[in-house]
């Protein structure tokens, strides 16, 4: 990867991509130098760098910070922190700053288009039929429910969740929600607070927006999915460890009329031998609700957060 210095003696070593304007805005004011985790040159600066910028498949861990004795900030271009040893990097005075809101509005967008692509699906007209037949594609593309007619469950009213309960009080849906928390009535948008049982229960849609703690591993399993409506709608944009594939592969298997659009995966990239592979009622995207432009300028900007803690400011 190309280099970038400049005058000033603080190395940051930018491990995955960033758009070009924060990049540039960093680089003009420390020494930048962009590597590859894979690569040998990422060892050698890795040993000298004071800042690490990473996304997603850079593992901050203990092996990396015992080869990084002068870091003293970790940036994560990104919401979650699962890829960063919080506890590792306390233990060493190691900052470590990320973009929490960044990508709300976008993810927001692509859960909602999901939901209403199935909800409402849209048929392109054929021309040149003849009426009746023009009358017949009609009847075949009517569908059962306005989005209005289905109940709605988030799992986790977190910025996600309640920025999505919020788009659907003003679609005028049904509105519940699950979260470990207790939020006050004024932060609901409306939403109704249930217990998990209720929320698997009565959800017609249920979009998972949980965080990347170990509790949430395997949320949603064989127990969870025997709860569920046969004809249900399971979205995830969260994580991909809060359901167990087998276990939602089976359930997809017995109820062809429920359906799952995942976004994200335990791993990734997905195997070929995932057993949701292949399932008719499964649609697997490779964790694009984040990936519009303005989402990833605003998380690429945590170079600012980076740039103010290594000069002992507060970051943002």
């Amino acid at each position: 990867m190309a280099r970038t210095t400049t005058t000033s003696k603080a190395i940051v070593l930018v491990a995955e991509e960033l758009e070009p304007e924060a990049l540039a805005w960093l680089a003009a004011r420390c020494s930048v130098v962009r590597e590859n985790p894979d690569s040998d040159a990422f060892e050698c600066a890795l040993a000298a760098c004071r800042g690490l910028v990473v996304r997603t498949y850079t593992q901050v861990d203990e092996p990396l910070l015992n080869r990084a004795p002068e870091l003293r900030v970790v940036a994560r271009a990104g919401v979650g922190l699962d890829n960063i040893d919080h506890q590792a990097c306390e233990q060493r005075g190691v900052r470590v700053v990320h973009t929490p809101d960044a990508n709300t509005q976008s993810v927001v967008e692509f859960t909602l288009g999901a939901i209403l692509d199935h909800v409402r699906p849209r048929t392109p007209a054929r021309p040149g039929l003849s009426l009746a037949d023009w009358k017949s594609d009609r009847e075949r593309a009517r569908v059962e429910h306005d989005l209005a007619d289905q109940t709605l469950g988030i799992w986790g009213l977190g910025r996600i969740g309640t920025r999505l309960a919020r788009a659907s009080n003003a679609l005028g849906i049904e509105t519940i929600y699950h979260d470990i928390r207790e939020i006050p009535e004024t932060e609901r948008c409306f939403a109704e607070p249930v217990t998990c049982d209720e929320l698997l229960a009565r959800s017609d849609i249920l979009t998972l927006h949980m965080d990347g703690r170990s509790e949430n591993h395997y949320l949603l399993a064989a127990k969870e999915l025997a709860r569920v409506r046969p004809a249900v709608l399971i979205v995830n944009t969260s994580r991909g460890f809060v359901i167990d594939s087998a276990a939602l592969a089976a359930f997809l298997t017995s109820n062809g009329g429920a359906r799952a659009i995942l976004d994200v995966h335990d791993p990734e990239p997905i195997p070929s031998d995932s057993p949701l592979v292949g399932l008719a009622n499964a649609t697997l995207t490779p964790h694009i609700a984040a990936g519009t432009r303005s989402a990833k300028l605003a998380m690429s900007w945590v170079v600012r957060d980076l740039w103010d803690a290594l000069r002992e400011d507060e970051p943002a």
